[in-house]
């Protein structure tokens, strides 16, 4: 696990940058950056996402929290691309406006396996106009997978906008509807 080290200590999705640690895991989808505070999980980034994480990171030790942070989250990811896990149990500490943070709970509340639109979350969040809005916080989204706004598709059921790219929105989703097949 690295502490992250910038000479700003603001980034625009992470937030203070300061007292955060991150590692990287392998997946099923590809290498996942996790990145954390001492209050929660800032981050789940995909390769190359926010120009090249790894130069945020250097070799120190981090804050014990954030650690412990980290080591829960690779364990819940880890369950979760192995089948065992439908629901994760983290503090998450992301950085957003509040419509931002609003959005996000929602994509949280969207259970494993299933989708909606963003119309629908649109609705959720009180104005059916705003699914252009809930589209761009979706897409501000830092903590991936585990606030899963793969879970939510077009409204005519077609797949649209994700960080790591279609075929990944597509695996995941694949993976919670059980209908992955050996070749995948």
């Amino acid at each position: 696990m690295n502490r992250v080290n910038r000479s700003e200590t603001t980034h625009p999705t992470l937030g203070d940058t300061s007292e955060l640690s991150c590692t990287t895991m392998a997946s099923p989808v590809g290498e996942l950056t996790l990145i954390a505070s001492p209050r929660g999980l800032r981050a789940v980034l995909w390769p190359g996402e926010l120009g090249a994480p790894e130069r945020l990171r250097r070799p120190d030790e981090g804050d014990p929290a954030a650690e412990r942070v980290l080591r829960a989250a690779q364990q819940q990811l880890h369950e979760y691309f192995a089948g065992e896990r439908h629901e994760f149990d983290l503090p998450l500490d992301p950085v957003g406006t509040e419509f931002q943070q609003a959005a996000w709970m929602q994509l949280r509340a969207i259970p494993y396996g299933a989708t909606i639109s963003y119309g629908e979350q649109a609705r959720r969040l009180g104005d059916v106009r705003k699914s252009r809005a809930v589209g761009a916080a979706n897409g501000r989204n830092p903590i991936s997978i585990i606030v899963p706004c793969h879970r939510v598709v077009g409204s005519n059921g077609a797949l649209t906008g994700f960080a790591a790219g279609l075929d990944a929105k597509a695996w995941l989703l694949r993976h919670e509807q059980g209908t992955l097949t050996l070749l995948d």
